[in-house]
């Protein structure tokens, strides 16, 4: 199979792009770096079957030829980070939603296999939990920038079906639920990285609002294994599914486990939204996936969970941060984590 994946010099895409050339795949990357990093897919760029190109998917010279060569498309450019989208909404409605449109054009041509990557922001502040494909969306008034982004995605997702329904395009929309692992950069907003960092640092984790809204996170290595199955399987074009964890934290309780398991001296600093936000800045209490669906379509179910996600993501950041403590350099990882469990 040859594969292009847009947006894969990011977290996830670098990961995507790692496991298709372990499978014996030829992948190409295409990324404008403006997320996405250079030394994310830096050990692969000397494969014999991975081709990267630094550019835009908006960029149709660019884009045309690189989706032509290729069978399966995996489409995951977009603009990303709460921060980042509340500041630039016209670049974000502009990115995702001509950006998709762009792909979908080009892979329709071809009739390219196509997977589409949304986002459980998606459901906005529903309170029908957990979030099923199926049920009604409840998103916040277009004055609030926060619903910018989820905006675009669902546009994104009215497309994607579009296509499938007019020209007959195979593809399928996946929407994802807080992706974590090694990788992942923590300057637009990423929660877990953030904590981590600051912890690893001495610096105070910030928790935005009470941190009594919860959230669920996947491992990025599930994520890769969802994504991948679903566009080997040809009954899944015209269909959206949740890719997530249904185990949910609330934020307040990820950062005192993180201060545990790093045994990190770093406060626990509570920081209204108003202060990091717009003013009436509105989040959502609670996102759980419901994975009914993906389960039954592929058999899918996540293998790494919480205590084990946040080991890999410490383990990984006390390798790259200078300013780790010397306790969590020192140790190894299992004996560190034991260090902090017999201290909480």
């Amino acid at each position: 199979m040859r594969v292009l994946i847009t947006g894969g010099a990011g977290f996830i895409g670098s990961h995507l792009a790692e496991r298709l050339l372990q499978e014996g795949h030829h992948v190409a990357v295409l990324d404008d770096l403006s997320t996405g990093r250079l030394a994310n897919i830096e050990h692969l760029l000397g494969h014999a079957r991975f081709a990267a190109t630094i550019g835009s998917v908006l960029d149709e010279t660019v884009l045309g030829p690189l989706v032509e060569e290729c069978d399966t498309v995996f489409h995951l450019a977009a603009a990303l980070g709460v921060k980042f989208v509340v500041d630039r909404p016209i670049h974000t409605m502009h990115t995702n939603v001509h950006g998709t449109e762009t792909v979908l054009r080009h892979a329709s041509r071809g009739r390219k296999n196509t997977l589409v990557v949304s986002t459980s922001e998606v459901y906005g502040k529903s309170t029908e939990l957990p979030f099923r494909e199926d049920a009604d969306l409840v998103l916040g008034p277009p004055n609030k920038t926060r619903w910018n982004y989820a905006t675009s995605k669902l546009l994104d997702e009215f497309l994607a079906l579009g296509y499938w329904k007019e020209e007959r395009l195979p593809v399928r929309v996946v929407r994802l639920f807080n992706t974590v692992g090694p990788r992942q950069n923590s300057q637009y907003g990423m929660v877990l990285p953030n904590f981590v960092r600051h912890a690893l640092s001495g610096e105070p984790i910030v928790v935005h609002g009470d941190g009594g809204q919860t959230r669920s996170f996947t491992w990025v290595g599930d994520v890769v294994s969802a994504l991948i199955g679903l566009a080997e399987t040809p009954n899944t074009c015209g269909e959206v599914f949740n890719i997530g964890n249904p185990t949910e934290i609330s934020i307040r309780d990820l950062a005192l486990k993180v201060k545990l398991k790093t045994g990190s001296q770093s406060p626990i600093a509570f920081v209204p939204y108003n202060q990091v936000f717009d003013d009436g800045f509105e989040d959502m209490r609670r996102r759980v996936p419901d994975i009914t669906k993906i389960g039954k379509f592929i058999g899918y179910r996540p293998t790494v969970h919480l205590d084990e996600i946040i080991d890999h993501v410490i383990d990984f950041y006390a390798a790259t941060i200078p300013s780790a403590t010397a306790t969590t350099r020192a140790l190894s990882g299992s004996e560190s984590r034991q260090v902090t469990t017999l201290t909480a």
